[in-house]
């Protein structure tokens, strides 16, 4: 744990095959970091700018190309696993993560099949499999986590989508016979961006709705008290001058909890982030901020709705240039 006595876990949200053999460790070693993810996006960068890759990618001329993605990005995972693996025994998490294809969003038997594969290949059980929160996610969750899978869901930006997670970990747990680790990785900054701008014409306080809605979302989980999951605040890097880097983290530090952030960002809170809890917000907070974006017309929900649908697409995105590119 990063700050043990709020069980408080900071996770490094990059992979990339030179960085494992090197910066990945030092972080590790030096107990500011003791988890990692990573997604199509993450890979899409690694893969198609980093040097590292080539040798391998030129054993694999006879794959096809989502073959190829598979096979560096499991050599990856591996990799980070294994260098994980001591965190694992001593129950200090040492979890990664890898994504399924996120065509397959609404494909439930795909996801399944696929995650079910995934972790097979692999075959280390600090491997969790990353699942967007769909319907059909929702389905794949629960079978995966039924078969005692550990699962990062993720691309939450709503409570019901929140809520729907824990019900099918829940629902996995008790199919399972016992406790599986999960995640329910909230997204966190992109809200900011939506509105910020908005805000700011109306004299609103900016930089807060995404904090204030994963408090929320936070809550909703805690009291849920499903067996082994977290609330996994992700999103955490910030644009641009106007906030400090660490200023995610800071505000949603709280018990029970992982943030997994870009490698700068988890530096920047390390030499100068507060490191005291900021959740649960003041009563009534949350209820008033929300009240005030009603007031000015701005509908959350639809802002919300539409984040869900930009990520998807963002993520598709990421995944199809990789495939092209190989």
């Amino acid at each position: 744990m990063y700050i043990e006595d709020l069980k408080f876990s900071l996770w490094a949200d990059f992979i990339e095959r030179d960085y494992l053999d090197n910066e990945f460790k030092d972080l590790i070693n030096e107990g500011i970091i003791n988890g990692a993810t990573s997604n199509p996006a993450i890979f899409k960068n690694a893969i198609l700018t980093s040097p590292a890759y080539k040798e391998q990618l030129a054993t694999l001329g006879h794959l096809s190309a989502k073959e190829k993605y598979e096979a560096l990005a499991i050599y990856d995972i591996t990799k980070a696993a294994d260098i994980l693996e001591l965190l694992y025994q001593s129950g200090d998490d040492g979890y990664v993560s890898i994504e399924v294809d996120p065509f397959l969003s609404n494909d439930a038997e795909a996801t399944i099949e696929e995650g079910k594969r995934l972790y097979g290949t692999i075959k280390r059980p600090n491997v969790m499999i990353k699942v967007p929160a769909t319907e059909a996610g929702y389905i794949a969750m629960q079978a995966l986590t039924a078969r005692g899978i550990p699962v990062n869901a993720t691309l939450i930006f709503k409570k019901e989508q929140a809520i729907k997670c824990a019900e099918a970990f829940k629902a996995g747990c008790k199919q399972n016979g016992s406790a599986v680790s999960t995640v329910i990785s909230i997204f966190v900054s992109r809200v900011d961006r939506a509105l910020d701008a908005e805000l700011a014409k109306h004299k609103v306080d900016v930089a807060l709705g995404g904090i204030y809605n994963a408090a929320d979302i936070y809550k909703t989980i805690e009291e849920m008290q499903v067996p082994s999951c977290r609330a996994l605040f992700a999103s955490t890097g910030v644009k641009g001058d106007s906030l400090p880097a660490h200023y995610y983290i800071d505000g949603l530090l709280a018990y029970n909890t992982v943030n997994t952030a870009p490698v700068d960002t988890i530096k920047a809170f390390h030499a100068n982030g507060k490191k005291k809890k900021s959740l649960p917000l003041p009563e009534g907070s949350i209820e008033d901020y929300f009240e005030k974006l009603e007031c000015i017309g701005i509908d959350f929900e639809e802002v919300l709705d539409k984040q869900i649908s930009d990520g998807l697409i963002a993520f598709e995105d990421a995944f199809r240039e990789i495939l092209e590119s190989l």
